[in-house]
């Protein structure tokens, strides 16, 4: 364990004092402000940054950047957390924000490579894809179905979560020191594993019913389907309900407003559909933590500051190898025991294969 690391959190802004309400308020009305008002268009155009969400994506970025460099400073002894945090860094500021302007200076759609379906949620909305040139869209198709599956199936959630996800890497570097206000309760366990799921469903819902209202009300011998006022108006309505709720309130407003109040994973933990879908083909794949028999101490450390609220002491209390459907791989676990029981591995593990409804109990 790196030394005094624990020292790190003790501070009032991290302990959900005033000063964390305050910066959760701060959060919140910055975010409201930002998805549904013109509140900050006119500072985006000061810094002929594009619009607001220009400004929005810049300061993210920039978030992630310097946050990152303070997290590496902190946690940098370990291999493993400077790579994936320079890895996070890294997507963020080419994949997700350079590549993007650097294509609509050739007009060409703005697209963010290190978003897959179903957390980019308009990607195989039909109206996109007929604006998007063939190959992004064979990114899209193939990255969703094919590359996203394989790469979880072989090395966990955590290769995006904790390697490439921007939403991850904000929680990573600006949040780290919120990680540990996630809560272990059993009842904060059961909503996840509702809430998690149910945006899942959701967003299979919002797309069939956007692309099933496309193919509807698509053009017939010249002329329209005479539903077509309908299928287009519940088609909008799904949308629409769908990026208020699910792109604004949940990812924005409350995933990162709740930060300082409960923890910096709230969105990932409770509600990304994305991780709900990694997490259920993590549970058969290769990733799991391993655990060194009899050599835990019961210190509590790598439960206190699992981001996603799992207690990993009971696991190492009793000498059990376990892989969870929430965990991101984040190492942090690993990284504060003292003792080095715990290790992120992937390998197979064919004796469980035959009862993993009984070893995955917990999991969600």
């Amino acid at each position: 364990m790196q030394t005094g690391l624990l020292n790190t959190y003790n501070k009032s802004v991290s302990n959900r004092s005033v000063i964390a309400w305050v910066l959760s308020g701060v959060l919140l009305t910055f975010y409201v402000l930002m998805y549904f008002t013109e509140f900050f268009a006119p500072i985006a155009a000061k810094l002929h940054l594009g619009g607001k969400w220009g400004l929005y994506g810049t300061l993210y970025t920039l978030f992630i950047v310097v946050f990152g460099i303070v997290f590496i400073r902190r946690h940098g002894k370990t291999r493993y957390q400077k790579l994936r945090t320079v890895s996070i860094m890294f997507f963020q500021v080419v994949f997700a924000f350079a590549l993007p302007h650097v294509m609509e200076m050739f007009d060409t759609p703005g697209y963010n490579f290190a978003y897959f379906w179903p957390l980019n949620y308009s990607a195989f909305y039909p109206s996109n894809i007929i604006n998007q040139p063939l190959p992004f869209i064979l990114y899209s198709f193939l990255g969703s179905l094919i590359l996203v599956p394989i790469l979880t199936f072989m090395y966990g959630k955590r290769w995006y979560c904790s390697w490439v996800c921007g939403c991850g890497g904000l929680a990573e570097t600006a949040g780290d020191s919120f990680r540990h206000l996630s809560s272990k309760t059993s009842k904060s366990w059961r909503f996840e594993r509702f809430s998690i799921y149910a945006i899942l469903l959701l967003a299979v819902l919002t797309t069939a019913i956007v692309v099933s209202g496309f193919i509807l009300s698509a053009k017939s011998g010249g002329e329209y389907s005479a539903m077509y006022p309908v299928f287009s108006k519940v088609s909008n309505g799904v949308k629409g309900f769908y990026s208020f709720f699910v792109g604004a309130i949940l990812s924005g407003v409350i995933g990162v407003g709740l930060y300082p109040l409960m923890g910096s994973r709230v969105w990932c933990r409770f509600f990304c559909p994305l991780a709900a879908l990694m997490g259920l083909i993590q549970k058969f794949g290769r990733f799991r933590i391993t655990v060194k028999d009899e050599m835990c101490i019961s210190c509590g450390n790598c439960s206190a500051y699992c981001e996603m609220g799992i207690d990993v002491r009971q696991y190492a209390q009793n000498n059990q190898d376990f892989k969870r459907a929430a965990c991101v791989g984040c190492g942090i676990c690993a990284h504060v025991c003292p003792r080095g029981v715990l290790k992120l591995e992937n390998k197979w593990d064919f004796a469980s294969w035959g009862d993993a409804a009984g070893v995955e109990h917990a999991d969600v």
